[in-house]
């Protein structure tokens, strides 16, 4: 699920490795490939803007400036634009506060009330070790998630791809096994506890991410874990106030409240053809066509970017059909001896008319709070609606019908 399939890794210890194993796997694949010398790490891009009349981009960074032919975006759909929600007094809070994809390495958790605000995926991955290093930890719930064990690794591919059966029309009894399979692991783990009603999601299954954990369960039955289904109100300098009127006292307060999907940061240090910013391209929803490449900004090729989000499978799958696509639109530049290439603009708009289609009548859009769907338009801009193996399939053909050249200046 975490390797390249040109770099196969016989050496996982399980089907979803710890942070220590992806990234000796990523720091192997590195060295393998001779990428040290190709990369220019703590460099920030501040602005990045396509001039035709050079044909090529010119990037501003905190190290200098660059010049590019083409460019590849690939700052995912999620870190580094995390979210913490604006709570009154948060700025009061004497302990420390941070978000899970910002972890205080520093931070004493040890014998400590530790406060998570959150239960999404990076809660659960958190909240058995935080369980088991705390004095007291207390679990701010808003929406209880839907939980599945973790699966054999040989079974992990296809029957996460399975899982698209239960989110998309046509198929109620895939949308039954699998909240049916869900609730029995619920039960199970918490066994005749008062945490069952709590925990029980009021949502349709797939609408939020399902998530993973074969632990998450048994760490909150623990007699020093208390799960708080109240909304937060306000932060103190060493308490948590809940709506109910509740005040909890907390030494440190971890943020599992996701991250800024719809308006991620590089889109407005982008600047294309007409001198509009990638964030403007996209006053009505991030859109990309096939995912990856937007009109009017030549040469400009996303990574994991618009509708590139999973729910069952791994992304991975995905980055790999994009850069083949990403390698495709550059053989043709070659072929053609162009100088630019970008989607055309009734390719981007059928295809974002498409995935809105495929959308329409998925679990996705039946009524929950997720991160998939645009909070302003409530479109979904963020994740694949179908299979990847549907997604490989699309990309697995090149037409150059659906994009544009630009024509090298005559000499």
């Amino acid at each position: 699920m975490y390797a390249f399939s040109f770099a196969p890794n016989t050496a996982w210890r399980t089907t979803l490795p710890t942070q220590p194993e992806v990234l000796a796997y990523l720091e192997h694949c590195a060295t393998r490939y001779a990428l040290y010398p190709h990369l220019r790490l703590n460099c920030e891009l501040t602005s990045a803007r396509w001039h035709p009349d050079e044909g090529r981009w010119r990037l501003d960074t905190t190290r200098g400036t660059y010049t590019a032919s083409v460019l590849v975006v690939a700052t995912g759909l999620l870190s580094p634009h995390t979210h913490i929600p604006g709570l009154p007094g948060l700025e009061t809070f004497k302990g420390p506060a941070f978000h899970t994809a910002r972890w205080d390495h520093e931070a004493d958790l040890t014998d400590k009330r530790v406060a998570v605000i959150g239960t999404g995926a990076s809660a659960v991955q958190c909240i058995p070790h935080l369980q088991r290093r705390a004095a007291h930890l207390d679990v701010y719930q808003r929406t209880p998630p839907w939980v599945l064990p973790r699966l054999l690794r040989h079974t992990a591919y296809w029957s996460r791809e399975l899982w698209t059966l239960a989110f998309v029309p046509g198929h109620p009894w895939a949308r039954v096994l699998a909240a049916t399979a869900a609730h029995l692991h619920r039960l199970l783990q918490l066994r005749a506890t008062a945490l069952r009603g709590p925990t029980r999601p009021s949502y349709r299954v797939g609408c939020k991410r399902i998530l993973l954990a074969s632990d998450y369960y048994p760490a909150l039955r623990q007699p020093n874990v208390d799960v708080v289904a109240q909304g937060v109100e306000k932060i103190g300098p060493r308490t948590i106030t809940t709506a109910d009127g509740n005040r909890r006292p907390a030494d440190v307060i971890v943020f599992a409240t996701g991250f800024r999907v719809f308006d991620p940061p590089v889109s407005h240090r982008v600047t294309g053809t007409d001198g509009r910013t990638l964030a403007e391209h996209w006053g009505e929803g991030m859109a990309a066509h096939n995912n990856v490449t937007v009109p009017g900004l030549p040469n400009l090729f996303l990574l994991l970017g618009p509708n590139s989000g999973l729910g069952h499978s791994s992304l991975v799958l995905m980055l790999e059909a994009q850069l083949d696509h990403v390698l495709a639109c550059l053989g043709h530049l070659e072929r053609t001896g162009a100088q630019a290439i970008e989607a055309t603009r009734e390719a981007w708009h059928t295809y974002r008319r498409q995935l809105r289609d495929h959308t329409s009548g998925s679990t996705w859009a039946t009524g929950c709070d997720s991160w998939y769907l645009n909070p302003r338009t409530g479109h979904n801009t963020a994740l694949w609606p179908r299979s990847v193996i549907a997604y490989r399939n699309l990309l697995r053909t090149f037409r150059p019908q659906d994009h544009t050249l630009t024509r090298r200046p005559a000499p």
